[in-house]
């Protein structure tokens, strides 16, 4: 190799670095990017039925988003509360009623395991015997409670900062989308520009369709959710059935989270509750995996299961959590880089040279 070669392979090496340092940030700007495309959807939306300007449409736009979150405040965040603090209050009662199963199945572990029919847990006693703790391990243990705390004070300050960030950052990219998308087309060398608009309108399009698809399928496993916990009689049925929708948008993870606050509510009414709780959100999730997203879902866009897991976890092992909320959305746009630049652009050529006399 000679020295300009080297030269450019050591610049590339330093911007790969650099843009590994910095992938917090450039994560944070394409979950600004998402919102963006969300709210110009929507705006396409109003401007299609009423025929208006843009700078319109938008203000409509976000006019109704705003509308959406505050009355969706007022209606869901009081009786969730409400529920919830019922829940802390009942806790208690119900570690009692979880304590008293448990030393029913220990008692009988221990009849057939050991013969006694009184129904002791002695041999229980035994393996873990009681031992009060030393006074320099409560003050340790009180010294790491109060570094946690301040820790956790830290991180929802800087957590606050970033959500203000990327909320900023999308609107101000929903107000000029094309002319930030001019500023990054014109980073790219001059032959490369119309086709590489081409190729950003085509993302912006697949994600498009991906929250469009996505918003019709949390509505639907929602309605699911609510239908069901009223069917068994749960309380508060708008509180525990909407986090299933909010949470859908998150492959995997959300739909498990989903499920833990109407178990615990389930649980302190009757045990059987809580089980015909978790197979109703069972049975929601693979009517949402199997029928609603099929449907609702432009073929293009369909991923398999399989591709889905793994830029689940390696998007969470290089990004974290926000890199799980966003795999799906980076997967969708991944996709489409790979088909139109990966594949069109570069090995389609490449074959047909080798192909050729």
């Amino acid at each position: 190799m000679k020295f300009g070669q080297w030269l450019g392979l050591a610049a590339i090496i330093a911007a790969v670095a650099l843009l590994w340092s910095l992938r917090g940030l450039l994560l944070q700007l394409f979950a600004a990017v998402v919102l963006a495309m969300a709210i110009c959807t929507l705006v396409g939306v109003v401007r299609g039925r009423l025929g208006c300007s843009r700078p319109l449409a938008l203000t409509i736009s976000l006019g109704a988003v705003a509308l959406v979150v505050v009355v969706g405040g007022v209606v869901l965040i009081p009786p969730f509360v409400e529920q919830f603090a019922e829940l802390l209050a009942k806790l208690p009662d119900a570690a009692d009623v979880l304590i008293a199963l448990a030393r029913r199945v220990l008692a009988n572990v221990s009849r057939v395991l050991y013969g006694r029919h009184d129904g002791s847990l002695e041999w229980l006693q035994q393996l873990w015997p009681a031992r009060g703790p030393s006074p320099d391990v409560l003050a340790g243990g009180l010294g790491g409670g109060a570094l946690r705390l301040l820790g956790l004070a830290s991180n929802l300050g800087s957590g606050t900062l970033q959500l203000v960030f990327v909320l900023a950052m999308s609107l101000m990219l929903a107000v000029q989308p094309t002319a930030y998308r001019d500023v990054l087309v014109l980073l790219a060398p001059s032959f490369y520009r119309r086709r590489l608009r081409q190729v950003l309108d085509l993302c912006g399009a697949a994600l498009s369709d991906w929250m469009v698809g996505v918003a019709i399928s949390s509505v639907c496993v929602a309605l699911l959710a609510g239908v069901g916990l009223s069917l068994l009689g749960v309380e508060r049925v708008v509180a525990n059935a909407s986090p299933a929708g909010r949470l859908n948008v998150i492959p995997t993870v959300g739909p498990t989270l989903s499920t833990t606050f109407p178990m615990s509510v389930a649980l302190l009414d009757a045990p059987w509750k809580a089980l015909a709780v978790l197979g109703l959100y069972v049975v929601v999730q693979h009517l949402e995996s199997y029928v609603i997203t099929p449907s609702v879902m432009h073929a293009k866009l369909r991923l398999l299961p399989g591709l889905t897991l793994t830029a689940q976890f390696l998007f969470t092992v290089i990004f974290g959590p926000l890199g799980l909320l966003l795999a799906l959305p980076m997967a969708v746009c991944v996709q489409v880089i790979v088909r139109e630049v990966l594949i069109h652009d570069i090995l389609d050529p490449w074959k047909r040279q080798r192909l050729s006399p």
